[in-house]
């Protein structure tokens, strides 16, 4: 197996990878040719076939193909020419190979979860977080094994429940520094900020949208889950259902951003700062880890409005 991660402008790749998309364009004197982007557990890289021919058989998006292709250099990221496509065979590859992982410990990601639950005061925050990470195998299996993203950050299995921790992290380092911050609701928040990922999105190797997550989106469904939760725990006060929810809705940030509602409440607001962070930097690791060798300058980062560069120090 040949990772995308090691590929070096010049090297020729025969080898099977799982095509994430594929788009039929027209060049500007008006021949069809192939845009790909093929995935393995350690990323993704933009694939073209310019010529169509008996060389390229059939597939389609979410297949496992086997390529011929040269690795060449486009706006200082790698890309793929390829020259020969076929449909992988059952038992040409692995699919582990093609799962990217978080590089934390799941197990230890899980009981620091845990450990922010048995930690709240709020006796009726701490109950939500127990039942739904503790108590509802369902729920904790998805979270545990959900991507954070479909492509800008934490896009692999595990970034979902490491994504939650960081910023539950980053707001338990802000909250002590500010007047007026109810810790144990903001951390509340940042735990479940993103819950409904788990319905948002498909599980690996495909991490697409579902027809829930095209049509609902993560906002409103994690904020349902958390409700109906809510409803379960007798005596959950509506003062601290609703500041609750208002943070999941809210954080992020701005309406045209997904938020049906702007943050009002101080938590909300270093929620969305804290969860805006935790994205923005993962995005810079990605784009410096992906660097072909001796490179320092990324191509524009369309996320992050900017070409990026490593530092060496």
């Amino acid at each position: 197996m040949r990772y995308i991660e090691d590929f070096k402008e010049g090297e020729q790749i025969i080898c099977h990878y799982l095509c994430r998309k594929r788009d039929t364009f027209k060049t500007k004197s008006g021949k069809n040719y192939l845009s790909l982007v093929l995935a393995d557990k350690t990323g993704e890289i933009s694939a073209k076939v310019w010529s169509l021919n008996n060389d390229i058989q059939s597939f389609e998006s979410g297949d496992f193909i086997k390529i011929d292709a040269a690795v060449e250099i486009y706006n200082e990221m790698p890309q793929l020419n390829i020259k020969k496509i076929r449909k992988s065979k059952e038992g040409e590859y692995l699919p582990a190979d093609y799962i990217p992982t978080t590089e934390s410990d799941v197990d230890e990601i899980y009981k620091a979860i845990c450990a922010y639950a048995d930690s709240m005061k709020n006796e009726h925050l701490k109950q939500l977080l127990i039942n739904i990470f503790v108590h509802n195998d369902e729920v904790k299996k998805a979270f545990l094994h959900t991507s954070a993203a479909r492509t800008n950050h934490h896009a692999y299995l595990g970034g979902l429940c490491e994504h939650s921790l960081n910023v539950a992290q980053i707001c338990e380092f802000l909250a002590p520094r500010y007047k007026y911050v109810n810790r144990d609701l903001l951390i509340a928040a940042a735990l479940l900020h993103d819950i409904g990922k788990i319905y948002e999105l498909s599980p690996f190797p495909e991490n697409e949208y579902t027809d829930q997550g095209e049509l609902l989106g993560h906002i409103v469904m994690g904020s349902q889950l958390v409700a109906e939760e809510i409803a379960k725990i007798e005596g959950f006060s509506r003062e601290t259902r609703d500041t609750l929810l208002h943070c999941l809705l809210s954080h992020h940030g701005k309406r045209e951003y997904g938020s049906p509602i702007v943050p009002k409440l101080i938590e909300a607001f270093i929620l969305n700062k804290a969860d805006e962070t935790d994205a923005h930097i993962k995005m810079f690791e990605e784009h410096l880890s992906a660097l072909p060798q001796g490179s320092v300058w990324t191509g524009y980062v369309r996320n992050l409005d900017a070409h990026i560069r490593k530092s060496n120090l």
